[in-house]
């Protein structure tokens, strides 16, 4: 396991990473937003436990594997790409003040929506890829314990931060959501951010061949 000094700057670091707002941020504002602190919460969730396979991947060396073929990136990308603009497009055809069937139902859904979205952009696998192996010493055991470890603090970290996020993002708009227009101008403002960022991963590059 890395030594104290290791696990503090790697600490300093992640959370200089994670309070930048990214695609992850955008989800989850987003969602919390539209549909309450609640719903935001359970979509950080969804995101993190897609980390879960980013780390697993990292240790294992899969995310390697994605970042030395083209063909395994892009068609990851492509997935990506298709279920944001999916999302994009529901969101936009949705009718004004169309309910969940079950609350159960929403969270379940906002849920595995949280983690698809993670688990499907190649971005995050390079950059677990990237990121962790800096922090590790091979000089203090095996690496793929030690890259586990790390992932799980990222995880902690992101969600202290994403949830931040998620609880002032459904604070500021608790007015708008009882409003019907406001509602369906957030679900149209949610469908624009959804096919924003399927733009956004469809223009991003391919893993340069060594």
């Amino acid at each position: 396991m890395p030594d104290f000094a290791t696990l503090a700057v790697f600490c300093a670091a992640t959370m200089a990473l994670l309070l930048v707002p990214g695609p992850a941020v955008v989800f989850i504002v987003t969602r919390s937003v539209a549909q309450g602190r609640a719903t935001g919460l359970v979509s950080v969730l969804g995101i993190h436990t897609g980390s879960i396979v980013h780390v697993a991947a990292a240790a294992l060396g899969v995310s390697a594997l994605l970042a030395a073929s083209a063909t395994a990136f892009t068609v990851v990308k492509w997935l990506g790409v298709a279920y944001l603009v999916w999302l994009g497009v529901r969101k936009l055809m949705a009718k004004p003040g169309e309910a969940e069937t079950a609350e159960l139902a929403t969270h379940s859904r906002v849920f595995w929506e949280g983690f698809v979205v993670n688990v499907l952009n190649p971005k995050t696998a390079i950059f677990f890829l990237a990121f962790l192996p800096q922090f590790v010493q091979p000089s203090a055991g095996p690496v793929a314990p030690q890259i586990i470890v790390l992932g799980l603090i990222w995880m902690a970290l992101g969600i202290a931060s994403d949830g931040a996020y998620a609880l002032l993002a459904s604070a500021l708009s608790g007015r708008l959501r009882r409003s019907l227009r406001a509602r369906r101008r957030l679900d149209v403002g949610s469908g624009v951010v959804y096919l924003g960022l399927g733009a956004a991963a469809a223009f991003t590059g391919e893993p340069a061949k060594a």
